[in-house]
């Protein structure tokens, strides 16, 4: 069992109340389930001491962990109940997939570099997050055996609206919440279906690292 210190503690409140409440997030839900998430165990073991820091912070293989404010903007937006099915796109260090598995039904979260999705999977097996499903794939394709989603969060920025897959995957009525745009300046937005229509509530300018497959951008290695 993980044993948290009383600074950890301390260092945690005062996150959720500087970064998160005090910036207008206010869920409860949303916010219980960061307080339930253990941060600093998403970290390399020598990048621990940024856990709680105001940004976003590497995590490895030239991928990085949103800074606490975005995961709880994107996670709030995404309002997100505790009998849907929601896909995530990016697993990343698995610390938004967490409080997603605390929040939904069930996860399905798709990463494109086995060794990030490895290490997420011990992570979320160790907190017994039993209602997560990983794959090692091109997000960009999302997860047409698993489909329709109740909700889509994509945490890397997309080129252009992924219209095909929010219209294929995502439920009539569903929301989506992702980046949009070039690297140097993407919009955060939110998307809603209504059957053919996908209405966008632009929330916020970011910057994430490219979402990368098929319908996303290209591998530079390639």
């Amino acid at each position: 069992m993980q044993k948290t210190s009383v600074s950890t503690n301390s260092s945690l409140e005062m996150m959720i109340r500087q970064q998160i409440i005090e910036r207008g997030i206010t869920d409860a839900r949303v916010i219980e389930a960061i307080r339930a998430t253990p941060r600093e165990l998403f970290f390399p073991r020598d990048g621990r001491a940024a856990a709680y820091s105001d940004r976003p912070s590497p995590i490895g293989h030239g991928q990085m962990i949103s800074q606490p404010y975005m995961v709880a903007l994107m996670t709030a937006r995404l309002e997100v109940q505790p009998n849907h099915r929601v896909l995530e796109i990016g697993t990343g260090s698995g610390y938004q997939t967490a409080i997603l598995s605390k929040l939904a039904g069930e996860v399905y979260s798709i990463e494109r570099l086995k060794p990030l999705l490895d290490s997420a999977w011990e992570r979320l097996m160790d907190l017994a997050a039993r209602n997560v499903h990983f794959r090692h794939s091109d997000g960009t394709l999302g997860w047409k055996e698993a489909a329709p989603f109740d909700r889509i969060l994509i945490t890397a920025g997309a080129p252009t609206l992924p219209d095909a897959l929010l219209l294929e995957q995502l439920k009539d009525g569903g929301i989506a919440v992702l980046p949009v745009g070039p690297q140097e300046g993407q919009i955060l937005v939110k998307v809603t279906r209504h059957g053919d229509v996908l209405e966008t509530t632009d929330l916020c300018a970011c910057r994430f690292v490219k979402l990368i497959g098929q319908n996303g951008w290209a591998d530079k290695q390639d």
